[in-house]
C-alpha cells in the first residue's frame, strides 16, 4: 500500500522535537542545582514535561504519515507509548541530578533512555492495529534502535558538557545541543517509521480512535504550551535562585564584615596596636589561667613551674625625644619581634607599656631555665637596631619571678617588675631574680622618683665644683661643675643614684639645661668677684641629641653675659661613641660658637683615630681608672703615656682625673699632662667654698695646696 508524509507536520515535529530537547536540557541543569526538596518537584515535573515533549514530537510524526485509508489509534497503547516516553525522560533526568555523571552511568543510562524511546515509538506504531499486520524491515528497526541508543548517548554526553559552560556561553551551547539531540530522536522516529510497510487491502482496526486535524492540532498546541509554560517558569526561579544568592551572597558578606569587624574590635582589645603582641590585659588573662592550672597540676603531687620575665629597654626616651617617635616606633617592633624569636610558641610574649614588656613562660624546669632565656633576651636586644639608616643600639634589665617561689600568685608581675628594678639599680644591662626584700626597695625607688622630681623647685639641688690645674704653673684652669642633691631625709644623695633614676624618668634634660644655666650664672657672678673662671659642665646623651642644645647655650651664655670660651662641655667617650653624627653635629654647632669641648672618660670606651679626628675637641680627660694605676700598673702607665703622645700629636690638652697622691701627680707631670684633677689639690666644693680657696683659704678635707694665682685664668 503506497505511503506519503505530510510536510507541514514533519516540520512541526521537528521543531516539536528541537524546542523539547532544549527545555530538557534546561530541566536536566534545574534538577541538578535545585536544593533536594525542591530538585525532586522539578524532577517530577520535569518528567512529565520532557516526556510529554518528545512523545508529542513523535505523535505528530505518526499523524504526518498519510496512507490511502482512515487510521486511527488505540487509546490504551498511546497512553502506553506516552508512558514509556515519561520513563525515558525521567531515567534522563535522574541520571542529570548526580554529580558525577562518569562513562559506565552514561552507558547504563543511555540504554535505558533508548529503550523507553523504541518502546515510546513501537508501541505507537502498534496503536495503529492494522490488518494485516505492519511488515517490518529488520535492518532498518535495528539501526533505529541503534540511534535511540547513540542518541541517548549523546544527550547525557551534550548535558555533561554543558555544565562546564559559563552562564553567558550557555545559551547557544543549548541550542546547538538541542538542534543535534532533536535530528537523533527524528532520525530514530522516522527510520522506525521507513521500516514499517502495509499489504495492499490494509485496514486499519483503530480508525474510529484517536486520530483527525482536530487532534493534532490539539496535541501540538498542548504540548508547546506546556513546554513554554515550564521553559518560562525555569527562566523565573532560575532568576529568583540567583537573586536569593545576591541576597544570600550580600547576607554572607555583611555577616563577614560584621565578624571582621568583631575580630578586629577584639584585636585592638586584646593587642598592641604598634607590635601586635598581646597587651596587658591579655597577658593577664594567660596568666591567670597558666596560675590555675599549676594550682591544679600541683595538687596532683607534680610540681610545674612558670615564670614572668619584666623587660624594660635601656635608654629609650632618648631615642624618642632626639630622633623622633617613628624612630622610636621602628626600634619597638624590631625589639619585639626579637623577643618573640627567642619566646617559645607555648609562652606570651607581651607589651605593657612603652618601653616594658612581659614574658609568660609556661612550664619551665628551674630557675636555671628562665636565666638562660634572660641571657638570650639580653644578648639579642644589645644587638644594634637599623632605624631610618641610623644604627641605634641599646640595652636592657629583666626581672624575673619563678612560680611557685617567693612570689605569692596575685603579685606576680609587681614582683617581677620590683626585680626589674633591682637589675636597673645594678647598672642595667642585666638581669635580677626576684627577692622578697626587693619590694620595699621599689617602694624607696618609686618615694624618690617622686622626690626628685620636686627637687629642683623645692632648692635641694646645687652644684659643686672642683678646681682643674695647670702642671706647668700651678694656676687654676678651670672647674668642673658637679651636680648634687641634699635630700631632706636621706641627706646627700649620690649621683650614681639620681643621674639614672632622671635618665629613667625622663628628667635628666630638664637637670641638664638647669646645670649649664646654673653653672654659667656662677661663673658670672665669680666674675663680678674677681675671679675669671672656666667652667666644665657634663653633656649627656640627651642633650647631645637635642638639636635647640646649640641655640640654648648661646642664649644662656649671652643671658648671663659670659665669653663663650668660659664654658668648657664635657662628654664620655663612650657617649660620644654611640652616636658620632649626633654628637659631631652638636660639636661642630658649639664650637662655631666659641665653646671649648672636651673628651672624658677616655680609654674606657671603643672609639677609634678615625672617630676621633673628626670630632672639634680641644680635651681629653684620662679615665681616673688609669691614674688610679699608675704607682703599680706598667700597663697603666704606658696606656697613659701613649694618650698623652695621641692627644699632643691631635693638638689636643690632656687632663687627668682622680689624681689623689703626690707619686701619681709626679708620673703625670713626667708624661707632660697638661692638667690635673683630684682629691690631692681639692674635693668639690660649693660655689662659696671655692672662691675662698682660690684666695688662699685651705678648704675643710683638702691637701695642703695653694693656688699661686688668683683671678687669672690659664690658657688652653
Amino acid at each position: 500500500m503506497p505511503s506519503s508524509y505530510n510536510l507541514f507536520l514533519v516540520a512541526v515535529s521537528l521543531a516539536m522535537a528541537m524546542f523539547a530537547s532544549y527545555v530538557s536540557f534546561d530541566m536536566a541543569r534545574r534538577v541538578r542545582t535545585s536544593q533536594r526538596d525542591i530538585g525532586l518537584a522539578w524532577w517530577a515535573a520535569g518528567s512529565l514535561v520532557m516526556g510529554t515533549g518528545i512523545w508529542s514530537m513523535h505523535f505528530l510524526g505518526m499523524q504526518a504519515l498519510e496512507l490511502p485509508i482512515p487510521i486511527g489509534y488505540s487509546q490504551g497503547l498511546t497512553f502506553a507509548s506516552w508512558l514509556a516516553a515519561m520513563a525515558a525522560s525521567g531515567i534522563a533526568l535522574e541520571l542529570a541530578s548526580r554529580k558525577r555523571l562518569d562513562n559506565l552511568r552514561i552507558l547504563l543510562g543511555a540504554m535505558a533512555m533508548g529503550g523507553g524511546i523504541t518502546a515510546m515509538h513501537y508501541l505507537g506504531m502498534a496503536a495503529m492495529r492494522m490488518s494485516p499486520g505492519v511488515t517490518w524491515d529488520m535492518p532498518l528497526v535495528a539501526l533505529s534502535v541503534l540511534v535511540s541508543f547513540l542518541a541517548s548517548t549523546l544527550a547525557l554526553l551534550i548535558f555533561k558538557l554543558l555544565r562546564r559552560v559559563e552562564r553567558p556561553r550557555r545559551m547557544g551551547y543549548q541550542l546547538a545541543a538541542a538542534f543535534v539531540f532533536a535530528m537523533a530522536i527524528c532520525g530514530t522516529h522516522y527510520l522506525g517509521m521507513a521500516a514499517a510497510s502495509f499489504a495492499a487491502g490494509s485496514v486499519c482496526l483503530t480508525a474510529g480512535e484517536l486520530g483527525g486535524p482536530g487532534l493534532q492540532t490539539a496535541v501540538a498546541m498542548i504540548a508547546g504550551a506546556l513546554l513554554v509554560v515550564t521553559l518560562l517558569t525555569s527562566i523565573l526561579d532560575s532568576r529568583l535562585q540567583r537573586a536569593a544568592r545576591g541576597a544570600s551572597h550580600s547576607m554572607h558578606e555583611s555577616n563577614a564584615r560584621l565578624q571582621a569587624a568583631n575580630e578586629e574590635l577584639q584585636q585592638r582589645a586584646f593587642a598592641d596596636p604598634l607590635t601586635g603582641l598581646p597587651n596587658r590585659l591579655l597577658f593577664e588573662d594567660r596568666l591567670a589561667q597558666a596560675t590555675r592550672r599549676l594550682e591544679r597540676s600541683n595538687h596532683d603531687g607534680v610540681v610545674e613551674r612558670m615564670a614572668v620575665l619584666f623587660v624594660d629597654l635601656d635608654g629609650f626616651k632618648p631615642i624618642n625625644d632626639s630622633f623622633g617617635h617613628a624612630v622610636g616606633d621602628v626600634v619597638i617592633r624590631k625589639a619585639a619581634s626579637r623577643l618573640r624569636d627567642e619566646a617559645r610558641d607555648c609562652d606570651t610574649v607581651a607589651r605593657v607599656g612603652g618601653d616594658e614588656f612581659l614574658i609568660l613562660l609556661n612550664d619551665v624546669a628551674d630557675e636555671q631555665a628562665c636565666i638562660s632565656v634572660a641571657q638570650r633576651v639580653l644578648a639579642s636586644l644589645s644587638q644594634p637596631f637599623e632605624a631610618s639608616g641610623r644604627r641605634i643600639e641599646i640595652s636592657c634589665s629583666i626581672g624575673i619571678v619563678v612560680h611557685p617561689g617567693h612570689s605569692e600568685s596575685n603579685k606576680i608581675v609587681a614582683n617581677a617588675d620590683a626585680a626589674m628594678y633591682a637589675a636597673k639599680r645594678a647598672g642595667g644591662s642585666c638581669y635580677a631574680l626576684f627577692e622578697p626584700h626587693m619590694v620595699s626597695d621599689v617602694s624607696e625607688q618609686l618615694a624618690l622618683q617622686s622626690d626628685l622630681r620636686h627637687a629642683l623647685e623645692r632648692g635641694q639641688l646645687s652644684l659643686h665644683y672642683q678646681p682643674k690645674i695647670d702642671g706647668r704653673r700651678g694656676q687654676i684652669s678651670g672647674v668642673e661643675a658637679l651636680l648634687r642633691w641634699n635630700h631632706p631625709l636621706h641627706g646627700m644623695v649620690s649621683p650614681l643614684v639620681f643621674i639614672p633614676l632622671a635618665e629613667r624618668i625622663g628628667l635628666i634634660g630638664r637637670l641638664g639645661h638647669w646645670v649649664i644655666d646654673e653653672a654659667c650664672r656662677q661663673t658670672a657672678e665669680w666674675g663680678h668677684d674677681g675671679l675669671r673662671m672656666r667652667v666644665a659642665v657634663n653633656l649627656s646623651v640627651h642633650q647631645l641629641r637635642d638639636k635647640g642644645l646649640v641655640d640654648r647655650i648661646g642664649q644662656t651664655l649671652k643671658d648671663h653675659g659670659l665669653d663663650a670660651s668660659q664654658l668648657l662641655c664635657e662628654i664620655t667617650e663612650t657617649v660620644a661613641m654611640e652616636d658620632i653624627k649626633a654628637v659631631q653635629h652638636t660639636f661642630e654647632g658649639l664650637g662655631d660658637i666659641g665653646v671649648y669641648l672636651s673628651i672624658d672618660d677616655f680609654g674606657t670606651g671603643y672609639s677609634s683615630l678615625r672617630y676621633l679626628s673628626q670630632l672639634p675637641a680641644r680635651q681629653l680627660k684620662i679615665d681616673r681608672s688609669f691614674v688610679g694605676d699608675l704607682e703599680h700598673s706598667t700597663n697603666a702607665r704606658a696606656v697613659v703615656a701613649a694618650v698623652v703622645g695621641l692627644a699632643h700629636a691631635l693638638g689636643l690638652r690632656v687632663v687627668a682625673e682622680g689624681v689623689e697622691t703626690e707619686r701619681q701627680r709626679d708620673i703625670l707631670l713626667a708624661m707632660d699632662c697638661d692638667e690635673l684633677q683630684g682629691f690631692l689639690f681639692a674635693r668639690p666644693m660649693p660655689p662659696a667654698a671655692l672662691l675662698a680657696w682660690a684666695r688662699g683659704a685651705k678648704p675643710e678635707g683638702g691637701a695642703d695646696f695653694t693656688p699661686s694665682l688668683v683671678g687669672a685664668l690659664a690658657p688652653l
